[in-house]
């Protein structure tokens, strides 16, 4: 309500002129998966301007994936009242909102008093920016990302292919140690959880999928954080393998992911992590959409029932499912193992 009423009230910025950019502000709330897929177009900017300080104010909730971009060098937080000074106070010359629906990111942009400001025009707040861009459900969210940009002359052309992440050399030998012992067997990555229901598949069904992996002599390694450990325990149960929620960092997580054979995984941040490390993965779709958030190219495997009310999801919200999320419980155990098998080249 606040935004809504600050975004109304505030006054239109006049667009002023840039040369080469030397500090710049990315606004990034949200979840850890927008956070990820941010990462190429962080990485672009700092290549075209290669001189500039990239900031970027987030969340407490997905500011640890920007420890694995090197084109950052600070990350402040919203909830962080001097940090939040900071950013309006920083005298950016560029600030680009990347938030895509809510308001108050967009007042923020406009409070900083950059000469230029660039986002989202998906509903009122486009009179806050000097340069509202459009935005597309149907789009990659890279891509989204990436049309921020073009008022800085940067094109999705300069997204590179392959990993896009940097991982800390202590997260590194940390996932090591933790891996220790599966004495180096090839292993799956399996993250259970999800940020609502509506986007969990169930500890039992990855419980099956455990199962006819290991006896396949695929280990399974579950990742996840605090909250997923029961249910990680619960997929685990009379299998085996090696419970590693909870007990992981985010960049921790992401090195054992990096170790692994593939990921297996629903429509969550931890799915673009293994994406961003170059490695395989099978996702499970169906409130989500596909288009905007599904892996891309070979060794990406989404599975997706496309039922007619699916997805149901836009700008991050996911009403109640009247009928208990039947586009993935549809989804069988059988038809992951063989995406899995497939993937892994394993005969059937």
């Amino acid at each position: 309500m606040v935004g809504g009423i600050a975004t109304a009230l505030l006054p239109a910025p006049v667009r002023g002129t840039l040369g080469e950019p030397r500090r710049i502000l990315v606004i990034r709330p949200g979840g850890m998966g927008d956070a990820v897929l941010l990462i190429p177009v962080l990485l672009a900017l700092k290549d075209t301007f290669p001189l500039a300080v990239i900031s970027v104010l987030a969340e407490r909730r997905n500011a640890a994936a920007f420890s694995l971009c090197p084109a950052v060098e600070r990350v402040l937080l919203y909830e962080r009242a001097c940090d939040l000074i900071a950013a309006l106070r920083g005298g950016y010359d560029v600030v680009i909102d990347t938030e895509q629906w809510h308001r108050l990111s967009a007042v923020v942009a406009r409070l900083a008093g950059a000469p230029l400001s660039i986002g989202f025009a998906s509903n009122s707040r486009r009179r806050l920016f000097s340069h509202p861009v459009s935005y597309r459900h149907e789009a990659y969210e890279v891509t989204s990302f990436f049309e921020l940009l073009e008022p800085l002359g940067v094109e999705a052309a300069a997204l590179k292919p392959g990993p896009f992440l940097s991982l800390p050399v202590a997260a590194m030998q940390r996932a090591g140690e933790l891996l220790a012992p599966l004495g180096g067997q090839r292993f799956l990555a399996l993250f259970p959880g999800a940020s609502i229901a509506e986007r969990r598949w169930g500890a039992e069904r990855f419980r099956g999928v455990a199962e006819r992996l290991t006896r396949r002599g695929i280990s399974v390694v579950v990742v996840g954080g605090e909250c997923d450990a029961v249910e990680a325990a619960a997929v685990l149960q009379g299998v085996g393998g090696l419970n590693l929620a909870g007990r992981t960092t985010l960049a921790e997580t992401a090195a054992v992911i990096a170790q692994s054979a593939l990921l297996l995984s629903g429509d969550s941040g931890v799915l673009h992590l293994a994406v961003g490390l170059g490695i395989p993965t099978v996702s499970l779709f169906g409130p989500g959409i596909e288009a905007k958030w599904g892996p891309k190219g070979k060794g990406h495997i989404v599975l997706n029932k496309q039922l007619s009310c699916s997805p149901c999801t836009r700008f991050g919200t996911t009403p109640p499912c009247p009928i208990k999320a039947r586009c993935l419980s549809e989804i069988t155990v059988t038809e992951v193992v063989a995406a899995v098998e497939k993937l892994l080249g394993l005969a059937p």
